[in-house]
């Protein structure tokens, strides 16, 4: 008689952390910097860390809120399948913003401000977001926030279009996650949520001229096509795979940074970043 295998704790860890996702993490770090002016690089490095123990802090204690939800319709998560305790995780996720905090804490009394409201938007999702209509917003003010503190840390600071590119990224995020809503609905899925997700790009095109709106053209091309192609697996497919079309919509993230900064030649490295997340996908779910 075979015996399912029990997952590594490594790999339980990862899963927890949404491991997967953090290049998208680190990505809107390198857009938040470079909206601001950029910096030291010693200063990018403890943003980078610091967000990267936000975000895994953040994703731990969502399974904790979420350990009794999970236990009836999400069994595999680590929680409810035995591979770790709920007191673990619920102590890891405190450790993680813990650190995060930490990290981040020198950088200056702006930057402790808005790493403050952070935790406070990831905690407040984290409790709540199964019980609100409006939890989208909070998940997105995540991200717009995270954007503002990258823009916090660089030499001229949180700049008018790091607001703007910001509130953009965020836009997007409210629509993917209220797409991500309807993932186990059986019933018609409305696509007003979609036309959140056009917002960096007409954004785009409104902040951008002369050479600067033809390189942001090219770039808002790749994001067009990668956007319906993740959309494809709810819309256009027999049948529909939302989970996929949200991990999609979340690793393309990278390529909306890219838009954001595209005048700063940095877009081969927010290409990177997005292969990265989708390979990571490829081992450790992105939701």
């Amino acid at each position: 008689m075979l015996v399912a295998r029990k997952p590594s704790q490594l790999r339980s860890l990862l899963v927890l952390a949404r491991a997967s996702n953090l290049p998208t993490v680190w990505s809107n770090c390198l857009a938040g910097w470079l909206l601001g002016g950029g910096g030291e690089q010693a200063k990018f490095f403890w943003l980078c860390l610091g967000a990267t123990f936000l975000y895994s802090g953040g994703m731990f204690l969502n399974d904790a809120f979420d350990a009794n939800f999970d236990r009836q319709h999400r069994r595999l998560r680590p929680i409810p399948s035995g591979a770790i305790p709920e007191r673990h995780v619920w102590c890891w996720g405190f450790v993680l913003l813990g650190l995060g905090a930490g990290a981040l804490s020198c950088m200056g009394q702006t930057t402790v401000i808005l790493t403050v409201l952070l935790i406070v938007f990831i905690l407040l999702y984290d409790a709540i977001h199964k019980l609100v209509p409006f939890s989208p917003v909070l998940m997105a003010g995540c991200r717009s926030l995270l954007y503002l503190v990258a823009a916090s840390v660089s030499e001229e600071g949180i700049t008018g279009l790091a607001v703007w590119c910001a509130l953009a990224l965020g836009a997007y995020i409210v629509g993917l996650s209220y797409l991500a809503r309807k993932e186990t609905s059986r019933g018609p899925l409305q696509s007003w949520p979609c036309y959140f997700l056009a917002v960096p790009g007409v954004l785009a095109l409104l902040i951008n001229s002369g050479t600067y709106l033809q390189k942001a053209l090219i770039i808002l091309l790749s994001v067009v096509v990668w956007i319906l192609w993740s959309l494809r697996h709810i819309f256009w497919k027999t049948q529909r795979n939302i989970g996929l079309s949200i991990s999609l919509l979340i690793a393309g993230i990278p390529l909306l940074d890219a838009l954001a900064v595209g005048g700063a030649n940095m877009s081969a490295i927010f290409v990177a970043l997005f292969f990265l997340a989708l390979l990571f996908q490829k081992f450790i779910p992105a939701t």
